[in-house]
């Protein structure tokens, strides 16, 4: 007999007995909602057998980890129906994502979308059958003969990379098996409502000299409610798709010749423009001093701070007049060669120094997703060089000035991380452990709620990391703030101290958008390409009813760009429904219609993007409106 303890009590019981019978035991409503079972802390299979005492507690779909669990199960089953369909593929790998799950798949026919719904009929067949998910452990000898009478070659590759006297763990259901640690739910029937997704090309192990996978993409919930409620906001990520919106609004593109790097056009510049004034205004504000430094940049550098090491296969390399170059992925050793270029006192200090530094990194073309993923692109940087007693207040002033900036944005929910030491890093425990302590101290200081996101932290010191949260509830990590020890000690930076001595400053990293191109993706995302007036690229336009109304269209719309404003003019022979259908297409914020009433009466009419309301007002008082709008970062003239 054993003692089996559960949150609301113990029992004892025979030995071998499982996570089913326990929940059984309990109740059938228990039963029938159990997923999985945490065994001492570690999640297993409900039909594992328990042969000691031990603490247990019997996950439900009411738990946070049963829906990767089902998930989990889902890709067993899909992989089943692959199998059972197309009879000569050769399974690879199956894990959980987020939202969903994927199986990549290596076969001589190429899968069609078509296939997806023949693959998703023959599952639904497996899950009617509501076979047992048994686990079962076997020596790694048994898992090599068993895989190889199936040809499985990529789940022999993963066996053979194991420990001689790892045992092998392996999950079956029917006839078919595979490779797993699980855990998985006690039977294929358990799997409540799912659909296939799409098709992509996958490297095995993400190594492009290896095959060419076909990848499979799912998705699984616990009920058709949900499932319908995560495929509906799936469609609306379509809809707000930045690539799509970039071509549609003419505002960029990319093409094969210079991959991963983008073409603004001049609206989307204009968008571009617009935010680096803003940005700079607030640099100027909080006493940032501007800078510029080189593109490309000798490999002795790199060395010197490290990057070299850390960092070289995500460089793009050079030659000039046979030395090693690299075009720049950061801006912080260049910067540090600033603030060495003189003697620096301690009555110079705290130095913030800014940045739009173009910058490049060689990311894999699988993983590029248009502004999103980029190898050029534009960091909003900047690294504050500032004694141990000025470090609290310069990170609370950092963290004051990024809020204020997403909220111009319209972005009020800020999730931060404190991202600590990494396996692969540089400096001393003794040196982490002053970063670390310094970062978290303030912070608490500060009562900023955080989360732990344990190892991602810089090979050069621990940081912290701003996530916003769009239309969409997705997050979307932009800022970031890195407390650094270890680069001006590597690169000798230092200032001279009241006693007249040599010291190492500290260094903060710091960015609030983090790149321009990746931001202005959400942007565009997160307002379906409906910027607000103050970022929009074209911000009014005045359209005429007819040709007796062009010479005071005129005079208006100059009035408009003497006040600065982003104005155009549409005087053609069009009806006034299909220039305001044009401009609505465009998504300018608003549209002045200018016909003989409003000539004779001296003032204009207008209407807001999204609205068919008119409104008529005198033009001065239209003008101060909207300037006051985008003065104050309104999202409503008439607000």
């Amino acid at each position: 007999m054993i003692n089996i303890e559960l949150k609301d009590g113990k029992i004892t019981t025979k030995s071998g007995i499982n996570g089913a019978d326990i929940a059984l035991s309990i109740s059938k409503s228990l039963a029938k909602k159990a997923v999985a079972i945490a065994i001492n802390g570690e999640i297993s299979s409900l039909l594992k057998p328990i042969y000691s005492d031990a603490k247990i507690h019997i996950i439900t779909e009411d738990d946070s980890e049963a829906l990767k669990i089902m998930r989990h199960s889902t890709a067993h089953v899909m992989a089943e129906a692959v199998l059972k369909l197309f009879s000569n593929a050769k399974l690879a790998i199956g894990p959980t994502i987020k939202d969903g799950f994927y199986y990549d798949f290596d076969m001589p026919y190429t899968l069609e979308p078509n296939d997806l719904l023949k693959i998703e009929n023959e599952m639904h067949k497996i899950i009617s059958k509501n076979e047992a998910i048994k686990p079962k452990i076997i020596s790694k000898n048994e898992a090599v003969q068993l895989f190889t009478e199936k040809n499985a070659t990529y789940k022999l590759e993963i066996i053979k990379n194991l420990n001689p006297e790892e045992q092998i763990s392996l999950f079956t259901q029917g006839e078919f098996f595979d490779l797993c640690k699980g855990p998985h739910l006690p039977s294929t029937g358990g799997i409540k409502a799912f659909k296939l997704l799409k098709l992509a090309g996958a490297y095995w192990q993400g190594d492009h000299n290896k095959p060419m996978l076909q990848r499979i993409y799912g998705t699984a919930w616990f009920s058709q409610k949900k499932l319908d409620s995560y495929l509906k906001f799936l469609e609306e990520v379509v809809k707000r798709d930045h690539r799509k919106l970039g071509i549609a609004l003419d505002l960029f593109h990319f093409q094969e010749d210079a991959v991963g790097q983008v073409f603004w056009h001049t609206k989307g510049y204009t968008i571009y423009k617009t935010i680096e004034s803003y940005i700079r205004q607030k640099l100027i504000a909080n006493n940032y001093e501007e800078v510029k430094t080189p593109i490309i940049v000798n490999k002795h550098l790199w060395e010197k701070s490290g990057h070299w090491e850390k960092f070289q296969e995500h460089m793009l390399l050079t030659k000039s007049e046979k030395a090693d170059m690299a075009l720049k992925p950061m801006n912080c050793p260049c910067h540090v060669q600033i603030f060495n270029h003189k003697t620096v006192s301690y009555r110079d200090l705290p130095i913030r120094m800014a940045e739009f530094g173009t910058c490049h990194r060689n990311e894999p073309s699988g993983s590029l997703h248009g502004l999103m993923r980029v190898r050029g692109f534009v960091q909003d940087d900047a690294h504050i060089f500032c004694t141990m007693e000025q470090m609290n207040s310069e990170i609370k002033n950092f963290c004051d000035l990024l809020l204020e900036v997403y909220k111009d944005f319209g972005f009020h929910k800020v999730h931060i991380k404190f991202a600590d030491r990494p396996e692969k890093r540089a400096g001393s425990n003794d040196t982490w452990n002053k970063a670390e302590d310094a970062l978290r101290n303030t912070i608490d200081k500060m009562n900023l709620e955080y989360t732990i996101n344990k190892g991602e932290g810089a090979f050069y010191g621990p940081k912290l990391e701003f996530v916003l949260k769009d239309a969409l509830d997705r997050d979307w990590q932009c800022g970031t703030l890195q407390v650094d020890l270890v680069l001006p000690e590597r690169l000798n930076a230092y200032y001279v101290n009241e006693k007249g001595e040599k010291q190492h400053p500290i260094m903060l990293h710091r960015a609030i958008l983090g790149t321009f191109e990746r931001f202005i993706g959400i942007l565009l995302e997160e307002h379906s390409g409906k910027m607000p007036l103050w970022l929009a690229p074209l911000q009014i336009a005045v359209l005429t009813i007819t040709n007796e109304s062009e010479q005071y269209a005129q005079e208006i719309h100059q009035k408009l760009i003497d006040q600065g404003l982003h104005s155009a003019i549409d005087t053609s022979a069009n009806k006034i429904n299909y220039k305001i259908r044009k401009y609505i297409m465009e998504k300018v914020p608003l549209l002045l219609i200018i016909g003989e009433k409003e000539k004779k009466e001296h003032n204009i009419s207008y209407r807001i993007l999204g609205s068919d309301k008119t409104t008529t007002k005198n033009i001065d008082e239209f003008i101060k409106n909207v300037t006051n709008c985008i003065t104050h970062k309104k999202y409503n003239i008439n607000d």
